[in-house]
């Protein structure tokens, strides 16, 4: 049996920190499959700059993915940890800064891309079972239980309010939570929410056989601790 458990969910419903946490309850790995998308990112604007920088049309598909071979960009298993590289590079800090995050979402909106990307995070996954490395691996993201892994024996989708997940956002930041700012936050967080429902490639939704958990009201101990006991139900020993 894969031993996956799929967590997806909007922008800021707290995927990677509740799925980091559970990796490390559990014992196993931990796979954020944006990390894979920001280095491919961060790949492109160092050596395609001409080709796509500043521009809101995405690069070719076939230098991307061209790029990616070469350098190569990859996922490399440290511990219990997926960590991304380019070039043999730890960029698991660069792929967080603004630059990266302005232009990921049209580099992640290229089918080919998107295609490579899942190619990836399974082969890593699958290397995982075929070798016998740790006890399974969480990953997230916002189609990993009905695009990348499917058969997941167990899908989380994680959902709350765009005004609480603007709070969260904004605490992350390190900004003050006003009203004003959490309802600016918030009309993007919807906006943007609107956007991945209605997209046509890989679409943000539920799997049928999700568990949906509504985090609004949680404290990320308690979504933890609900997603480790339904993972210790379906994974038993």
């Amino acid at each position: 049996m894969l031993r996956v458990i799929a967590i997806d969910g909007p922008a800021a419903s707290g995927k990677s920190s509740t799925a980091g946490l559970v990796a490390e309850r559990l014992g196993w790995a931990h796979l954020d499959s944006g990390a894979l998308y920001r280095a491919l990112t961060l790949a492109a604007l160092d050596n395609l700059r001409e080709q796509g920088a500043g521009s809101r049309e995405p690069w070719p598909a076939q230098q991307i993915l061209s790029l990616a071979e070469r350098l190569p960009v990859r996922l490399v298993l440290v511990g219990t940890r997926f960590r991304p590289e380019v070039a043999g590079a730890d960029v698991e800090q660069a792929i967080r800064g603004d630059r990266v995050t302005r232009h990921v979402s049209m580099l992640a909106a290229v089918p080919e891309v998107r295609t490579w990307v899942n190619t990836q995070q399974r082969r890593v996954v699958e290397g995982m079972e075929v070798g016998g490395g740790s006890g399974g691996v969480v990953v997230d993201g916002r189609d990993i239980g009905t695009v990348v892994f499917p058969e997941a024996p167990l899908k989380i989708f994680l959902t709350a309010t765009p005004d609480e997940r603007a709070r969260r956002r904004l605490s992350q930041r390190g900004e003050a939570v006003d009203v004003e700012l959490v309802r600016r936050e918030s009309q993007v967080l919807a906006t943007r929410d609107a956007a991945d429902s209605t997209r046509r490639i890989a679409p943000l939704r539920a799997a049928p056989d999700a568990v949906l958990l509504d985090t609004t009201a949680l404290t990320l101990e308690a979504q933890v601790t609900q997603v480790v006991e339904l993972a210790r139900r379906r994974f038993p020993g």
